[in-house]
């Protein structure tokens, strides 16, 4: 599916809630995010099935049968098989809304996941669809979007966003899924790891950093294969007790955009993290280091983030201890002296920055890049072609990895001039791709 393609699906989409009499943009992406949401939960299931017919291995299902209300004995039991995708996409339009309704949203407010921290988000799920033709329109326009992958999740969002002239106000550009899959095999999680994006939007980098680690700990027999031929990997290798240190313990996320929260949350959850550790929080405010211990020192052993290079900053509010390290507004700087805060001793970080951290004469720019090289060890330096992140932005990055404490005796410089895709608008697919000549020689 082009990019082309794909927006105009989008649009059509839209349309549909705008005159189904859905008119809030808010609202409307947060029916849409449900909706994926639940049939995501369904192919997840899915898979899960493929997995076990091919490893023999049990899985906790998703899907169980639940009382309308749990409180009352008499309430009307709800069986599993009626709140799958798969069942109630089949179903009359006027069926479908009843279902959904009356059904799928009460299972979602009650499910296991709303039990968790994350999972709070869902507690108050309201479907806001009344006319069944919308409803059975949106069914069949999400089943014509391809989201097993990734990248057409974050295209998803970042082109919703988009519609509300929000996307790229605050420096939020969405990363693309080959730019972290390269960064995160660069610094190399492990099991064992705690792993963090301080500014996680749709948390893309904990969920390929989650892939990571199921690929590394799966044996080869236990790959399935989904429908699209794309290889899953079930982590058989892991033992129970690592599996549910992944599922809650690994992974951690903030971000200040409420809007992000809800969608973030849910993307872990779809990939097997039950219970990930995603809050509302700015990560440069003093309350932030006041009210969790994860804002300390020495609590990640890896940081992976593209946080916001610009937008709104309440000078005020931003932590002392990170103004001690260096005086300035620009958030880029700040996100740097708040990830050498939060590192462990010998952990590592792989951070997306803009070009001019590497270049900028102004005081504050020096005093870090002064830090970084006496004070830890920065070990590469990838710059990247300022086309990466369009459509939606043209600025030109670069990709630090350092490492907390030590000091920089060499630094590995790479100029990277071609990702796989074409560089305007378009982004096509071309053969010229230096990424895997970055893994081999780093």
């Amino acid at each position: 599916m082009t990019l082309q393609e794909f927006k105009s699906k989008i649009d059509d989409l839209w349309e549909e809630f705008w005159t189904g009499g859905i008119a809030n943009p808010l609202s409307v992406i947060e029916q849409i995010t449900f909706l994926i949401f639940i049939k995501m939960l369904d192919d997840k299931e899915k898979r899960n099935e493929k997995i076990k017919a091919r490893t023999g291995k049990d899985f906790t299902t998703i899907f169980k049968d639940f009382k309308l209300n749990p409180k009352d004995e008499d309430s009307e039991t709800i069986k599993a098989e009626e709140i799958r995708w798969s069942y109630f996409e089949k179903l009359s339009a006027d069926e479908m809304l009843s279902t959904v309704r009356d059904k799928v949203f009460p299972f979602i407010r009650q499910c296991s996941f709303s039990k968790t921290s994350s999972g709070s988000y869902l507690k108050d799920a309201q479907i806001l669809i009344t006319k069944p033709s919308l409803l059975s329109s949106a069914v069949s326009k999400i089943n014509d979007l391809p989201l097993h992958k990734d990248d057409v999740k974050g295209n998803l969002y970042e082109y919703l966003l988009k519609k509300l002239t929000t996307s790229g106000i605050n420096g939020q550009f969405r990363t693309p899924r080959h730019i972290i899959e390269m960064m995160v095999s660069l610094v190399d999680p492990q099991k064992t790891d705690k792993i963090c994006d301080p500014a996680c939007g749709t948390a893309g980098f904990l969920a390929i950093a989650n892939n990571y680690i199921m690929k590394q700990n799966t044996s080869e027999t236990g790959i399935s294969i989904d429908n699209d031929g794309s290889p899953i990997y079930s982590g058989d290798m892991l033992k129970e007790t690592e599996r549910e240190h992944i599922k809650n313990n690994v992974f951690y996320g903030f971000d200040f955009d409420a809007s992000m929260l809800r969608i973030s949350a849910m993307n872990m959850m779809l990939h097997g993290i039950d219970n990930p550790n995603i809050h509302y929080q700015d990560c440069l405010s003093q309350n932030f280091l006041e009210k969790r211990p994860e804002a300390s020192q020495n609590f990640f052993n890896i940081i992976l983030a593209n946080p916001p290079f610009k937008g709104s900053l309440d000078y005020e509010d931003v932590s002392s201890d990170l103004l001690e390290t260096v005086k300035t507004k620009k958030t880029e700087l700040l996100f740097l002296a708040l990830m050498l805060r939060m590192l462990k001793i010998g952990g590592k970080a792989a951070v997306i920055v803009p070009a001019g951290v590497l270049s900028t004469e102004q005081k504050a720019y020096k005093t870090l890049r002064q830090k970084l090289i006496e004070d830890n060890q920065l070990e590469a330096v990838i710059t990247m072609p300022s086309g990466v992140f369009k459509p939606y932005a043209g600025v030109a990055t670069a990709v630090l990895i350092f490492t907390k404490s030590g000091k920089t005796k060499d630094v590995w410089f790479y100029e990277m001039e071609a990702d796989g895709f074409s560089l305007d608008d378009k982004r096509n697919p071309i053969n010229k791709n230096d990424i895997p000549d970055i893994k081999e020689k780093f």
